[in-house]
């Protein structure tokens, strides 16, 4: 019998994906776990499995092509008891709804018994006006509700009535964050009502003002009448660039501040130390440094690893130190995360960074390896110039920028109290905070932080 393999849902909100290869072809026999597809998404590169053992009967699919959760992807020619099992596992929207009816209906009439016989009457007499709408209602929960099966079994383990969520994916498709956003609420209304009753008297809090929508960016004019062009769509990792982005460079408000570094004894360390570390299968670079003196000054300076809560109005400072690392690749900026910084010694993370890198390059990563971040650093020195504006990395609070270092002249201090003029290595150090939860002589104090510990190898050993 036929099975049709849909979309399933990646998961963190990711609604779409495009399809970057098809490993098999019609007519194909597949064991179940067998890689199928290669597809991207917002976050990372995945292959994606068979859900079930039998034949390639259709794809519906081909490279570079987008698709939507719950599209059907391809289908397979089963057995009748392979196709049960995988039903089951991914239970169809009548069946759930079905399940969610019952679960809807059983507290409703519980609840009818336990209402005294005033308060029946009154609610009696309220609902009678209301006899168009609930009709409509029942006419709209005749129809399942668009959502990936993973958001379903959220709600029923919520209590949940899907008909009852606002949706905000695409096409009227409900997702997690619906479910999840809709369960708090109705949380948080018994709590308010009882806090009424008991008579409460705390003075309410004002509301945040409420924020004008961005401006529409005006129409593109026709750029042909001027010369050839060539359009290329806006794939899945630069789209979501160019959302978060956006989306942080609106929420926060961006300050930069920057300093330089002498890191010339540091430079020298890590030559002499650079063939030790290779031989253990890892590879010394500044940026393994910056990892272990930016833990050092988030722990005297924690509002720069910290995410602003303005519905709550609180600070949520944390104390973890999961510290995300810029990589280029060629499909765009992605930003791994390396967990525990601040319990890693230089070697490990020599040898845990370059290997994140190359999996992320290589499209190897998974989306939990780029989530859970606190603060990120992000070098282009390698590349080359001399500053930049790092943006932050929302919900994140700060960003720590490195740029390429020069040999320049200083004027230092010599013993005999005298001045004397010297080459040195000077680095470039940026750091973009959030200007509501940090003020710049917060932001200054962070960078010179950072600046003592490049100042030698023994003062970098001092604050790890």
């Amino acid at each position: 019998m036929d099975y049709e393999f849909k979309m399933p849902d990646p998961g963190e909100g990711i609604h779409e994906a495009e399809i970057v290869d098809v490993l098999v072809s019609e007519g194909d026999a597949v064991e179940e776990e067998d890689s199928v597809l290669v597809i991207e998404t917002d976050k990372a590169t995945n292959e994606i499995p068979s859900p079930v053992t039998g034949t390639v009967k259709k794809i519906n699919v081909a490279a570079d092509d987008t698709v939507n959760v719950g599209d059907v992807l391809m289908v397979f020619d089963v057995a009748e008891e392979e196709a049960e099992k995988a039903e089951e596992e991914a239970p169809s929207e009548e069946g759930e709804e079905a399940e969610e009816g019952e679960r809807e209906e059983e507290p409703a009439e519980a609840k009818k018994e336990e209402t005294p016989e005033p308060e029946k009457k009154k609610k009696k007499a309220e609902e009678k006006p209301e006899t168009d709408e609930k009709e409509e209602t029942g006419k709209r929960k005749d129809r399942p509700v668009p959502a990936a099966p993973s958001t379903r079994r959220l709600a029923r383990e919520l209590g949940v009535d899907l008909h009852d969520v606002p949706a905000s994916g695409p096409g009227g498709r409900v997702l997690a964050e619906d479910v999840k956003a809709y369960a708090e609420g109705e949380k948080k209304a018994p709590e308010k009502k009882e806090k009424e009753a008991a008579g409460d008297k705390k003075r309410p809090e004002k509301p945040a003002p409420e924020r004008k929508a961005p401006a529409e960016a005006p129409e593109l004019p026709d750029f042909t009448q001027w010369g050839p062009v060539e359009r290329r769509p806006l794939r899945s990792i630069r789209k979501a660039t160019a959302r978060r982005m956006a989306l942080s460079w609106e929420q926060i408000p961006h300050v930069v501040h920057g300093d330089e570094a002498d890191i010339t004894e540091l430079e020298a360390f890590r030559q002499e130390r650079k063939a030790d570390i290779e031989a253990e299968g890892g590879a010394l670079t500044l940026t393994i440094f910056a990892l272990k003196a930016a833990v050092a000054a988030l722990k005297e300076h924690p509002r720069l690893n910290a995410s602003l809560d303005m519905e709550a109005r609180e600070i949520i400072i944390k104390r973890h130190y999961h510290i995300g690392v810029a990589v280029d690749t060629d499909r765009g900026l992605l930003v791994p995360v390396i967990r525990d910084v601040d319990r890693k010694s230089i070697l490990e993370l020599a040898k845990e960074l370059p290997e994140l890198a190359r999996r992320t390059r290589d499209g190897e990563i998974g989306l939990e390896e780029m989530s859970g971040g606190t603060f990120t650093i992000t070098n282009i020195g390698p590349i080359g110039g001399t500053s930049f504006s790092p943006i932050i990395n929302y919900p994140q609070c700060a960003i720590l920028g490195l740029a390429r270092g020069k040999l320049k002249p200083v004027i230092r201090k010599t013993a005999g109290g005298g001045h004397k003029t010297e080459p040195r290595l000077m680095v470039p150090i940026m750091l973009g905070f959030d200007h509501r939860l940090a003020d710049g002589a917060d932001a200054a104090r962070f960078v010179n932080r950072i600046i003592d510990a490049f100042r030698s190898p023994e003062h970098l050993m001092m604050v790890m």
